[in-house]
């Protein structure tokens, strides 16, 4: 019986982790509706969208944007601009659109099904991209943020924000999380790179960096 209750657990984690990298179907939709009420998930997604100073003209993209959160975010903020999402959950990009439809009516927020591996035209340089728990995701990350560099201008800013969902995370995990942020964004040619961290449990580390204005 004690064989068979581990199991299960480990069944129910399997799903559990696999509809947070990809949500589908009734329960995709459940997860997400679940990460959008969850006050934590909140209180991340705007903290880390504050953190990148974003003006009313600028051009905005999210990288695996969920359930909406931080696009609604930024669409209050670039209000003159424009905001793009890439999700590659279809759940989750029908979830954002609802959530954010009269934006996405006004023509300010353009929601895409894709991966950061085939991303769409954004007709023209971005200024600030954001992923938030996604890019430890990504297939070859160094690669990707490198393309992801090149649709900005110079000057322009990125954040990447991890906050770890392993059992037992700790303030160490998280700091550890941050680390290899900061590694592949150097690798990627990134600079003026730092560490914010928001303390939730666990903690939520934001690092932010910049596309050098000679970008090679």
């Amino acid at each position: 019986m004690q064989t068979g209750d581990t199991s299960l657990k480990q069944h129910v984690i399997s799903r559990l982790v696999s509809q947070a990298h990809r949500p589908r179907g009734v329960v995709g939709w459940a997860t997400g509706w679940m990460f959008a009420l969850r006050p934590s998930n909140r209180q991340r997604n705007v903290w880390a969208v504050s953190l990148l100073e974003v003006r009313p003209t600028d051009r905005v993209l999210e990288v695996g944007f969920g359930p909406g959160i931080a696009i609604t975010e930024f669409a209050r903020r670039a209000t003159r601009g424009r905001v793009f999402g890439v999700d590659h959950s279809r759940t989750m990009v029908r979830q954002a659109t609802r959530r954010n439809a009269a934006a996405v009516r006004a023509g300010r927020v353009r929601l895409t099904r894709a991966s950061v591996e085939r991303l769409p035209s954004f007709d023209g340089p971005l200024d600030v991209i954001l992923a938030v728990n996604s890019a430890g995701f990504w297939p070859e990350p160094v690669d990707r943020l490198r393309e992801l560099r090149h649709l900005l201008r110079p000057a322009g800013r990125i954040a990447l924000v991890s906050q770890p969902r392993c059992p037992g995370a700790t303030h160490d995990t998280t700091d550890r999380a941050a680390q290899e942020l900061r590694d592949l964004l150097t690798r990627a040619g990134f600079t003026g790179l730092r560490v914010e961290t928001l303390d939730l449990d666990p903690p939520v580390a934001c690092v932010l960096a910049v596309n050098p204005a000679d970008p090679s």
